[in-house]
């Protein structure tokens, strides 16, 4: 039987208004706002002032409060929202993936401690319900892959790139307007954002607790109207891609733009889609599409996870129990298009095999084969002369 819930947010911006809207039209759940916490008092809003608040503790001292909403954009902050509420009693769900992704072993204790749930779905991929899948449905299968476009402001990029010809500096500002990137799109564009939500993954697929610093990310910032000129040329499209493979004991982890061709279920995920791909022994291959960025889809990932509080749900963590020896690696070798001005930044011993080059006055680029663990610490990383591509079938070749 479902109980009903009285809710504390913190964080009333693009998702927190989604989520009201969405829990406002829908007449199956049984929750209530109590109060909303916020931080500019001058600031208009859509609704009565009587909700809001500017003080922590009118939601996490309140004891009517029995869920918190964490909604806010400072991952530490968050934090202590998060494991104060934890600490008190109270269930959470938040869509922070910086936060749950670097304080997943923490959140994991907590939860185990506090016998309380924290539920995140809108963290990852915004209206594809992935983590509960994982969790659910895939919770005995043995999962050897999972990978797929996480980011929708990367992906609505890219789709205004190729689809309409656009420049990237235009494309970018155009999704800055609509409110998929900030005004710092570092972290969209830079790959940081998927690797937060593979991090996330990677616990609920395989039962692994990584640092996301020793996850690889490299962004699409460096991509240029040559290498734009290069997929077209070939029958490709760039999408920034999240991969994560099983390989026995070892798992390999990384966000990469990737050249993808139309047989794959990624070249046709556009605008601010997402597309996740699952590998299982016993599912197969299996494919989720849904809108990965904007205020209603995410909002919508939160209202499930409310929904599911009215039934007293938490994640088990169930492959956490199923490994032990388990740790992530970068023992693999892939298939790279590199992308440069001045041959002096490339060190072409760093490859096991050159299979075509190309040379010209501006631009020169090399497809060769290399193993991610060179890959990784290769000097031409940090410079914005050079760019890197993973080929289409880039990853055949594990140990």
């Amino acid at each position: 039987m479902s109980k009903n819930l009285k809710l504390g947010i913190f964080g009333f911006g693009v998702v927190g208004q989604g989520l009201y809207h969405v829990l406002e039209e829908t007449k199956g759940i049984k929750a209530e706002v109590l109060k909303i916490c916020v931080k500019h008092p001058n600031k208009k809003r859509p609704l009565p002032e009587r909700y809001f608040t500017f003080q922590k503790e009118d939601i996490l001292e309140n004891p009517e409060v029995d869920v918190v909403l964490e909604l806010i954009d400072d991952p530490e902050a968050a934090f202590q929202i998060v494991s104060t509420a934890l600490k008190k009693g109270k269930a959470v769900v938040t869509a922070n993936k910086k936060m749950v992704a670097d304080h997943m072993t923490e959140l994991y204790d907590l939860q185990k401690k506090y016998n309380v749930p924290i539920l995140y779905e809108g963290a990852c991929c915004a209206s594809i319900p992935i983590i509960r899948n994982l969790e659910e449905y895939y919770d005995n299968d043995l999962l050897s892959a999972v990978e797929g476009i996480f980011n929708g402001s990367t992906n609505y990029i890219l789709t205004k790139v190729f689809a309409e010809q656009k420049s990237f500096g235009e494309a970018l500002t155009e999704a800055q307007e609509l409110g998929y990137a900030e005004t710092d799109p570092t972290l969209d564009v830079g790959g940081f954002d998927a690797k937060y939500k593979l991090c996330i993954i990677l616990n609920h697929a395989f039962g692994l607790f990584v640092n996301p610093d020793d996850v690889f990310n490299y962004g699409i910032q460096n991509i240029s109207e040559f290498d734009i000129k290069i997929a077209r040329e070939k029958g490709y499209k760039i999408k920034l891609v999240a991969k994560s493979r099983k390989i026995g004991n070892r798992v390999v982890a990384m966000v990469i733009p990737k050249f993808v061709n139309e047989k794959s279920e990624l070249f046709k995920v556009e605008n601010e889609y997402n597309g996740v791909i699952v590998e299982g022994a016993f599912s197969e291959h299996q494919f989720f599409i849904g809108k990965g960025a904007g205020g209603y889809p995410t909002g919508s990932a939160v209202l499930s996870d409310i929904s599911a509080l009215t039934y007293n749900y938490k994640y088990e963590y169930k492959k956490t129990k199923q490994v032990s020896n388990l740790e992530l690696s970068s023992d693999i070798e892939l298939t790279i298009y590199l992308r440069f001005d001045d041959p002096s930044l490339i060190d072409k011993d760093d490859f096991i095999k050159i299979l075509e080059e190309y040379k010209a006055l501006e631009n020169q680029y090399i497809i060769g084969k290399i193993n991610f663990s060179k890959l990784v610490s290769a000097k031409w990383l940090s410079s914005p002369k050079v760019n890197m591509i993973l080929m289409h079938n880039g990853d055949e070749n594990h140990r």
